[in-house]
Protein backbone atom coordinates (compact mmCIF):
# COMPACT_ATOMS: atom_id res chain seq x y z
CA UNK A 1 0.00 0.00 0.00
CA UNK A 2 0.93 3.64 -0.40
CA UNK A 3 2.93 5.20 2.15
CA UNK A 4 0.02 7.98 3.54
CA UNK A 5 2.55 9.60 6.24
CA UNK A 6 2.72 13.61 6.02
CA UNK A 7 5.69 14.51 4.35
CA UNK A 8 8.38 15.47 6.26
CA UNK A 9 9.01 18.53 7.09
CA UNK A 10 12.54 20.61 6.38
CA UNK A 11 14.23 23.70 7.26
CA UNK A 12 17.58 24.60 5.48
CA UNK A 13 20.30 26.84 7.41
CA UNK A 14 22.74 28.27 4.82
CA UNK A 15 21.44 29.66 1.82
CA UNK A 16 24.34 29.46 -0.07
CA UNK A 17 24.56 28.03 -3.57
CA UNK A 18 24.85 24.32 -2.14
CA UNK A 19 21.23 24.71 -0.60
CA UNK A 20 19.65 25.14 -4.63
CA UNK A 21 20.92 21.38 -4.57
CA UNK A 22 18.70 20.17 -1.25
CA UNK A 23 15.69 23.37 -1.65
CA UNK A 24 14.81 21.81 -5.49
CA UNK A 25 15.45 17.95 -4.02
CA UNK A 26 13.27 18.36 -1.29
CA UNK A 27 10.34 20.26 -3.17
CA UNK A 28 10.24 17.30 -5.90
CA UNK A 29 9.85 14.77 -3.33
CA UNK A 30 6.53 13.64 -2.66
CA UNK A 31 7.76 12.27 0.73
CA UNK A 32 9.17 15.81 1.55
CA UNK A 33 8.25 19.44 2.00
CA UNK A 34 10.36 22.36 2.48
CA UNK A 35 9.00 24.84 4.87
CA UNK A 36 11.51 27.28 5.56
CA UNK A 37 14.83 28.54 5.52
CA UNK A 38 17.48 30.53 7.41
CA UNK A 39 20.74 32.72 6.57
CA UNK A 40 22.29 35.43 7.90
CA UNK A 41 22.30 37.13 4.81
CA UNK A 42 18.30 38.28 3.99
CA UNK A 43 19.04 39.12 0.53
CA UNK A 44 20.45 35.45 -0.17
CA UNK A 45 17.54 34.66 1.92
CA UNK A 46 14.74 36.39 -0.43
CA UNK A 47 16.69 34.98 -3.48
CA UNK A 48 16.20 31.49 -2.92
CA UNK A 49 12.93 32.35 -1.60
CA UNK A 50 12.03 33.73 -4.95
CA UNK A 51 13.32 30.91 -6.82
CA UNK A 52 11.81 28.28 -5.34
CA UNK A 53 8.01 30.24 -6.17
CA UNK A 54 9.55 30.65 -9.83
CA UNK A 55 10.10 26.48 -9.89
CA UNK A 56 6.38 26.27 -8.89
CA UNK A 57 6.99 24.82 -4.86
CA UNK A 58 4.86 25.71 -2.66
CA UNK A 59 5.88 29.17 -0.47
CA UNK A 60 8.72 29.16 2.61
CA UNK A 61 9.40 31.03 5.14
CA UNK A 62 12.62 33.02 5.70
CA UNK A 63 14.55 33.23 8.81
CA UNK A 64 17.73 35.05 10.52
CA UNK A 65 19.89 32.47 11.77
CA UNK A 66 19.99 34.11 15.23
CA UNK A 67 16.32 33.03 14.94
CA UNK A 68 17.25 28.82 14.30
CA UNK A 69 15.64 27.77 17.51
CA UNK A 70 12.42 30.01 17.17
CA UNK A 71 12.18 28.70 13.34
CA UNK A 72 12.27 24.99 14.32
CA UNK A 73 9.53 25.13 16.81
CA UNK A 74 7.24 27.47 15.03
CA UNK A 75 7.98 25.90 11.12
CA UNK A 76 6.92 22.34 12.86
CA UNK A 77 10.21 21.11 11.82
CA UNK A 78 11.10 17.41 11.50
CA UNK A 79 14.57 17.74 10.06
CA UNK A 80 17.50 20.33 9.18
CA UNK A 81 19.68 20.54 6.55
CA UNK A 82 22.70 21.88 7.11
CA UNK A 83 24.58 24.24 4.43
CA UNK A 84 26.55 26.69 6.27
CA UNK A 85 30.12 27.50 5.69
CA UNK A 86 31.54 24.79 7.79
CA UNK A 87 33.32 26.51 10.87
CA UNK A 88 29.51 26.77 11.92
CA UNK A 89 28.31 23.64 10.91
CA UNK A 90 28.45 22.57 14.29
CA UNK A 91 26.53 25.18 16.19
CA UNK A 92 23.22 23.87 14.47
CA UNK A 93 23.78 20.63 14.26
CA UNK A 94 24.19 20.11 18.27
CA UNK A 95 21.01 22.97 17.90
CA UNK A 96 19.15 20.69 15.96
CA UNK A 97 19.85 17.44 17.94
CA UNK A 98 19.04 19.19 21.35
CA UNK A 99 15.83 20.15 20.02
CA UNK A 100 14.79 16.72 18.90
CA UNK A 101 14.98 17.08 15.06
CA UNK A 102 16.66 15.11 12.91
CA UNK A 103 19.98 16.23 10.54
CA UNK A 104 21.20 16.07 7.14
CA UNK A 105 24.64 17.86 7.04
CA UNK A 106 26.59 18.68 3.89
CA UNK A 107 30.04 17.08 4.05
CA UNK A 108 32.93 17.61 5.91
CA UNK A 109 30.55 17.05 8.72
CA UNK A 110 32.42 19.96 10.64
CA UNK A 111 36.10 21.02 10.64
CA UNK A 112 38.25 20.18 13.85
CA UNK A 113 38.61 17.70 16.23
CA UNK A 114 36.72 19.73 19.15
CA UNK A 115 33.56 20.52 16.81
CA UNK A 116 32.92 17.08 16.03
CA UNK A 117 33.73 15.41 19.26
CA UNK A 118 30.89 18.53 20.40
CA UNK A 119 28.68 16.73 17.68
CA UNK A 120 29.29 12.85 18.47
CA UNK A 121 28.76 14.02 21.99
CA UNK A 122 25.46 15.50 21.34
CA UNK A 123 24.43 12.70 19.15
CA UNK A 124 25.16 10.03 21.94
CA UNK A 125 22.87 12.63 24.65
CA UNK A 126 20.35 12.82 22.47
CA UNK A 127 20.30 9.68 21.07
CA UNK A 128 19.36 11.55 17.54
CA UNK A 129 20.19 10.96 13.78
CA UNK A 130 23.25 12.90 11.57
CA UNK A 131 23.30 11.78 8.37
CA UNK A 132 26.48 13.19 6.20
CA UNK A 133 25.43 14.01 2.64
CA UNK A 134 28.31 12.04 1.01
CA UNK A 135 26.87 12.47 -2.40
CA UNK A 136 29.73 9.93 -3.83
CA UNK A 137 28.84 6.63 -2.09
CA UNK A 138 25.91 7.46 -4.40
CA UNK A 139 27.82 7.55 -7.69
CA UNK A 140 26.96 4.95 -9.98
CA UNK A 141 30.91 4.49 -10.45
CA UNK A 142 31.59 4.57 -7.05
CA UNK A 143 28.73 2.03 -6.20
CA UNK A 144 30.43 -0.62 -8.44
CA UNK A 145 33.88 -0.30 -7.12
CA UNK A 146 32.32 -0.84 -3.95
CA UNK A 147 30.34 -3.94 -5.41
CA UNK A 148 33.82 -5.55 -7.33
CA UNK A 149 36.29 -4.97 -4.03
CA UNK A 150 33.95 -6.51 -1.54
CA UNK A 151 33.04 -9.23 -4.30
CA UNK A 152 36.48 -10.32 -4.15
CA UNK A 153 37.33 -8.87 -7.97
CA UNK A 154 41.40 -7.97 -6.21
CA UNK A 155 41.11 -10.46 -3.21
CA UNK A 156 42.37 -9.02 -0.15
CA UNK A 157 42.83 -5.24 -0.61
CA UNK A 158 46.48 -4.86 0.27
CA UNK A 159 47.14 -1.18 -1.29
CA UNK A 160 45.47 1.83 -2.98
CA UNK A 161 46.50 4.90 -4.38
CA UNK A 162 44.34 7.56 -5.19
CA UNK A 163 45.09 10.90 -7.46
CA UNK A 164 43.13 13.68 -7.38
CA UNK A 165 42.98 16.66 -9.73
CA UNK A 166 41.24 19.68 -9.46
CA UNK A 167 41.34 21.75 -12.01
CA UNK A 168 41.97 25.49 -12.92
CA UNK A 169 38.58 25.81 -13.03
CA UNK A 170 36.90 24.18 -10.11
CA UNK A 171 40.30 24.39 -8.31
CA UNK A 172 40.53 27.82 -8.58
CA UNK A 173 37.59 28.14 -6.61
CA UNK A 174 38.24 27.41 -3.59
CA UNK A 175 40.59 30.01 -3.30
CA UNK A 176 38.08 32.88 -3.99
CA UNK A 177 35.89 32.42 -1.53
CA UNK A 178 35.36 31.72 2.17
CA UNK A 179 37.34 27.91 1.79
CA UNK A 180 40.80 30.04 1.02
CA UNK A 181 40.85 30.37 5.18
CA UNK A 182 41.51 27.60 7.02
CA UNK A 183 39.75 29.09 9.91
CA UNK A 184 36.45 28.65 8.04
CA UNK A 185 37.15 25.16 5.84
CA UNK A 186 39.93 23.09 7.66
CA UNK A 187 41.76 23.29 4.24
CA UNK A 188 40.99 20.99 0.96
CA UNK A 189 41.92 17.74 3.38
CA UNK A 190 39.19 18.09 5.05
CA UNK A 191 36.59 20.28 2.97
CA UNK A 192 37.18 18.23 -0.07
CA UNK A 193 39.74 15.50 0.62
CA UNK A 194 36.94 14.39 2.94
CA UNK A 195 35.37 13.12 0.22
CA UNK A 196 37.61 10.80 -0.98
CA UNK A 197 38.33 9.68 2.20
CA UNK A 198 35.54 8.32 2.97
CA UNK A 199 35.17 6.91 -0.16
CA UNK A 200 38.17 4.28 1.22
CA UNK A 201 36.93 3.42 3.96
CA UNK A 202 33.81 3.03 2.73
CA UNK A 203 35.36 0.67 -0.16
CA UNK A 204 37.62 -1.11 1.51
CA UNK A 205 35.85 -1.69 4.90
CA UNK A 206 38.55 -0.03 6.76
CA UNK A 207 39.09 2.92 9.31
CA UNK A 208 42.23 5.35 9.61
CA UNK A 209 45.33 4.53 11.69
CA UNK A 210 48.26 6.51 11.17
CA UNK A 211 48.87 9.05 8.61
CA UNK A 212 51.81 10.92 6.87
CA UNK A 213 51.59 13.85 4.82
CA UNK A 214 53.59 16.81 3.06
CA UNK A 215 51.48 20.07 2.16
CA UNK A 216 52.10 23.41 1.07
CA UNK A 217 51.01 26.21 -0.98
CA UNK A 218 52.80 25.79 -4.52
CA UNK A 219 50.67 27.58 -7.21
CA UNK A 220 47.88 29.92 -5.56
CA UNK A 221 49.00 33.15 -3.36
CA UNK A 222 50.72 36.14 -3.97
CA UNK A 223 54.55 34.86 -3.82
CA UNK A 224 53.48 31.72 -6.46
CA UNK A 225 51.47 33.99 -8.69
CA UNK A 226 54.66 36.51 -8.83
CA UNK A 227 56.96 33.65 -9.13
CA UNK A 228 54.84 31.82 -11.73
CA UNK A 229 53.85 34.83 -13.53
CA UNK A 230 50.01 34.78 -13.58
CA UNK A 231 50.16 37.42 -10.81
CA UNK A 232 47.55 40.17 -11.32
CA UNK A 233 46.88 43.26 -9.08
CA UNK A 234 43.42 43.07 -7.62
CA UNK A 235 41.40 42.02 -4.27
CA UNK A 236 38.41 41.32 -6.25
CA UNK A 237 37.50 40.96 -9.49
CA UNK A 238 34.39 43.07 -10.48
CA UNK A 239 35.16 46.44 -11.34
CA UNK A 240 38.71 45.85 -11.58
CA UNK A 241 40.28 46.71 -14.49
CA UNK A 242 43.64 44.55 -13.50
CA UNK A 243 41.22 41.44 -13.98
CA UNK A 244 39.62 41.88 -17.27
CA UNK A 245 42.84 39.76 -19.26
CA UNK A 246 43.13 37.04 -15.80
CA UNK A 247 42.14 33.87 -17.01
CA UNK A 248 41.66 32.88 -13.19
CA UNK A 249 38.99 36.12 -12.21
CA UNK A 250 35.59 34.97 -11.78
CA UNK A 251 33.12 37.41 -13.58
CA UNK A 252 30.00 37.27 -11.08
CA UNK A 253 28.56 39.82 -13.48
CA UNK A 254 27.88 37.47 -16.25
CA UNK A 255 26.01 35.11 -14.51
CA UNK A 256 22.39 36.36 -13.44
CA UNK A 257 22.07 33.46 -10.58
CA UNK A 258 25.99 34.54 -8.90
CA UNK A 259 24.81 38.20 -9.64
CA UNK A 260 21.75 37.55 -7.38
CA UNK A 261 23.25 35.39 -4.99
CA UNK A 262 26.50 36.90 -4.19
CA UNK A 263 27.21 40.08 -6.04
CA UNK A 264 23.75 41.82 -5.03
CA UNK A 265 24.29 40.23 -1.37
CA UNK A 266 27.61 41.71 -0.44
CA UNK A 267 26.16 45.48 1.01
CA UNK A 268 24.63 42.81 3.76
CA UNK A 269 27.81 41.00 5.07
CA UNK A 270 30.57 41.64 2.71
CA UNK A 271 31.47 38.68 1.64
CA UNK A 272 33.35 38.66 -1.50
CA UNK A 273 32.95 35.74 -3.72
CA UNK A 274 35.53 36.46 -6.47
CA UNK A 275 38.93 37.13 -4.87
CA UNK A 276 42.03 37.15 -6.56
CA UNK A 277 43.59 33.60 -6.32
CA UNK A 278 46.97 35.33 -6.40
CA UNK A 279 46.38 37.89 -3.37
CA UNK A 280 47.62 37.41 0.22
CA UNK A 281 45.70 35.75 2.73
CA UNK A 282 45.24 32.10 1.89
CA UNK A 283 45.93 29.90 4.52
CA UNK A 284 44.97 26.49 2.90
CA UNK A 285 47.11 24.10 0.62
CA UNK A 286 47.21 23.79 -3.29
CA UNK A 287 49.33 20.49 -3.24
CA UNK A 288 49.29 17.54 -0.80
CA UNK A 289 50.75 14.69 -0.88
CA UNK A 290 49.67 11.58 1.90
CA UNK A 291 50.43 8.12 3.04
CA UNK A 292 47.71 6.13 5.35
CA UNK A 293 48.16 3.28 7.25
CA UNK A 294 44.30 1.62 7.95
CA UNK A 295 42.83 -1.13 10.33
CA UNK A 296 42.89 -4.10 7.73
CA UNK A 297 46.76 -3.24 7.00
CA UNK A 298 45.89 -1.73 3.77
CA UNK A 299 47.88 1.41 2.81
CA UNK A 300 46.81 3.88 0.77
CA UNK A 301 49.05 6.95 -0.94
CA UNK A 302 46.94 9.67 -2.04
CA UNK A 303 47.83 13.17 -4.00
CA UNK A 304 45.70 15.67 -3.95
CA UNK A 305 46.55 18.78 -6.83
CA UNK A 306 44.03 22.09 -6.88
CA UNK A 307 45.82 23.35 -10.18
CA UNK A 308 45.60 20.97 -12.91
CA UNK A 309 44.64 21.79 -16.29
CA UNK A 310 41.93 19.05 -16.61
CA UNK A 311 40.09 17.33 -13.88
CA UNK A 312 39.57 14.15 -12.54
CA UNK A 313 40.92 11.16 -10.52
CA UNK A 314 42.82 8.23 -10.87
CA UNK A 315 42.48 4.92 -8.54
CA UNK A 316 44.33 1.97 -8.17
CA UNK A 317 43.43 -1.05 -5.72
CA UNK A 318 46.17 -3.63 -5.80
CA UNK A 319 44.82 -7.20 -4.20
CA UNK A 320 46.16 -10.73 -3.30
CA UNK A 321 44.55 -11.44 -6.31
CA UNK A 322 45.12 -8.63 -9.11
CA UNK A 323 44.37 -4.91 -9.54
CA UNK A 324 41.54 -2.39 -10.33
CA UNK A 325 42.15 0.53 -11.92
CA UNK A 326 39.85 3.37 -12.62
CA UNK A 327 40.51 6.52 -14.39
CA UNK A 328 37.51 9.53 -14.36
CA UNK A 329 38.35 12.49 -16.63
CA UNK A 330 35.40 14.79 -15.66
CA UNK A 331 37.08 17.70 -18.27
CA UNK A 332 39.62 16.89 -20.51
CA UNK A 333 40.42 20.70 -20.50
CA UNK A 334 40.16 24.11 -19.21
CA UNK A 335 39.67 27.12 -21.80
CA UNK A 336 40.18 30.37 -20.48
CA UNK A 337 36.02 31.02 -21.54
CA UNK A 338 35.26 28.38 -19.12
CA UNK A 339 37.90 29.38 -16.66
CA UNK A 340 35.62 32.12 -15.09
CA UNK A 341 32.69 29.82 -14.92
CA UNK A 342 31.53 28.14 -11.66
CA UNK A 343 31.76 24.27 -11.06
CA UNK A 344 29.37 23.36 -8.46
CA UNK A 345 25.57 23.54 -7.17
CA UNK A 346 25.46 27.22 -8.73
CA UNK A 347 25.28 26.38 -11.81
CA UNK A 348 23.70 23.44 -13.22
CA UNK A 349 21.27 21.89 -15.45
CA UNK A 350 20.62 24.41 -18.72
CA UNK A 351 22.95 27.09 -17.21
CA UNK A 352 26.31 24.29 -16.46
CA UNK A 353 28.85 24.70 -19.32
CA UNK A 354 29.49 21.18 -20.52
CA UNK A 355 31.90 18.83 -19.47
CA UNK A 356 34.42 16.76 -21.79
CA UNK A 357 35.96 13.38 -20.14
CA UNK A 358 34.91 10.01 -20.09
CA UNK A 359 35.25 7.21 -17.65
CA UNK A 360 37.20 3.57 -17.18
CA UNK A 361 37.21 0.83 -14.83
CA UNK A 362 38.81 -2.36 -15.16
CA UNK A 363 39.77 -5.41 -13.49
CA UNK A 364 43.05 -7.27 -14.28
CA UNK A 365 43.27 -10.25 -12.65
CA UNK A 366 46.29 -12.51 -12.39
CA UNK A 367 46.90 -15.04 -15.05
CA UNK A 368 43.91 -13.58 -17.13
CA UNK A 369 42.84 -10.66 -19.48
CA UNK A 370 41.91 -7.31 -18.08
CA UNK A 371 38.39 -7.14 -18.21
CA UNK A 372 36.51 -3.49 -18.95
CA UNK A 373 34.02 -2.86 -16.23
CA UNK A 374 30.57 -1.39 -17.67
CA UNK A 375 28.83 1.12 -15.52
CA UNK A 376 25.04 1.43 -15.87
CA UNK A 377 23.26 4.75 -15.01
CA UNK A 378 26.33 7.07 -14.94
CA UNK A 379 25.68 10.79 -16.27
CA UNK A 380 27.54 13.12 -17.19
CA UNK A 381 25.66 15.77 -14.61
CA UNK A 382 25.02 15.91 -10.74
CA UNK A 383 28.53 14.70 -9.52
CA UNK A 384 27.41 11.63 -12.12
CA UNK A 385 24.12 11.36 -11.66
CA UNK A 386 24.93 10.70 -7.66
CA UNK A 387 22.64 13.95 -6.20
CA UNK A 388 19.28 12.52 -7.38
CA UNK A 389 20.09 9.34 -6.37
CA UNK A 390 21.23 10.33 -3.11
CA UNK A 391 18.14 12.63 -2.77
CA UNK A 392 15.42 9.58 -3.56
CA UNK A 393 17.24 7.26 -1.25
CA UNK A 394 18.04 9.54 1.68
CA UNK A 395 14.43 11.44 1.55
CA UNK A 396 12.11 8.73 1.07
CA UNK A 397 9.96 7.45 4.24
CA UNK A 398 10.68 4.34 3.55
CA UNK A 399 14.04 4.01 1.23
CA UNK A 400 14.52 1.00 -0.86
CA UNK A 401 17.42 -1.69 0.51
CA UNK A 402 20.61 -0.58 0.27
CA UNK A 403 22.91 -3.32 0.27
CA UNK A 404 25.60 -1.03 -0.40
CA UNK A 405 25.10 0.66 2.97
CA UNK A 406 25.45 4.04 1.07
CA UNK A 407 23.55 6.13 4.04
CA UNK A 408 26.50 7.71 6.18
CA UNK A 409 26.35 8.06 9.98
CA UNK A 410 28.05 10.73 12.38
CA UNK A 411 30.53 8.43 13.01
CA UNK A 412 31.20 7.98 9.38
CA UNK A 413 31.71 11.42 9.06
CA UNK A 414 33.95 11.82 11.80
CA UNK A 415 36.24 9.00 10.26
CA UNK A 416 36.01 10.54 6.53
CA UNK A 417 36.77 13.60 8.60
CA UNK A 418 39.76 12.54 10.75
CA UNK A 419 42.28 11.37 8.09
CA UNK A 420 42.66 14.97 7.03
CA UNK A 421 42.84 16.23 10.13
CA UNK A 422 45.59 14.09 11.09
CA UNK A 423 47.12 14.67 7.75
CA UNK A 424 46.54 18.57 8.47
CA UNK A 425 49.19 17.97 11.68
CA UNK A 426 51.47 15.78 9.50
CA UNK A 427 51.85 18.56 7.55
CA UNK A 428 52.63 20.91 10.43
CA UNK A 429 54.92 18.80 12.55
CA UNK A 430 56.32 16.85 10.21
CA UNK A 431 55.68 14.09 11.27
CA UNK A 432 53.39 11.36 11.05
CA UNK A 433 50.30 11.18 13.18
CA UNK A 434 48.33 8.29 15.14
CA UNK A 435 44.42 9.30 14.23
CA UNK A 436 43.29 8.23 17.68
CA UNK A 437 45.70 10.52 18.95
CA UNK A 438 43.73 13.24 17.14
CA UNK A 439 40.28 11.86 18.19
CA UNK A 440 40.21 8.39 19.84
CA UNK A 441 36.67 7.14 18.56
CA UNK A 442 36.78 3.59 19.92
Amino acid sequence: MPDRRAPTRYAIVGAGSRAEMFAGAISRHPDAELVALADVNRSRLATHARWLAESGAPPVTTWPAADFDRMLDAERVDRVVVTTVDRYHDDYIVAALDAGRAVLTEKPMTIDERRCRRILDAVDRTGGDVTVTFNYRYNPVHERVRELLAGGAVGEVLSVHFEWLLDTRHGADYFRRWHRDTANSGGLMVHKASHHFDLVNWWIDAVPEQVYGIGRLAFYGEDNGARHGHAHGYERAHGAPAAEDDPFALRLADSPKLTELYLSAEDEDGYLRDRNVFAPGITIQDDMALVVRYSTGATMTYHLTAYSPWEGYRLMVNGSEGRLELQVVENDHVSPALARTVKGAALHGADAPAEHGDVRLTVHPFWAPPRRIEIPGHRRDGHGGADDRMAAALLAHEPPPDPLVRKASAREGALALLTGLAANRSFASGAPVLVRDVLDLG
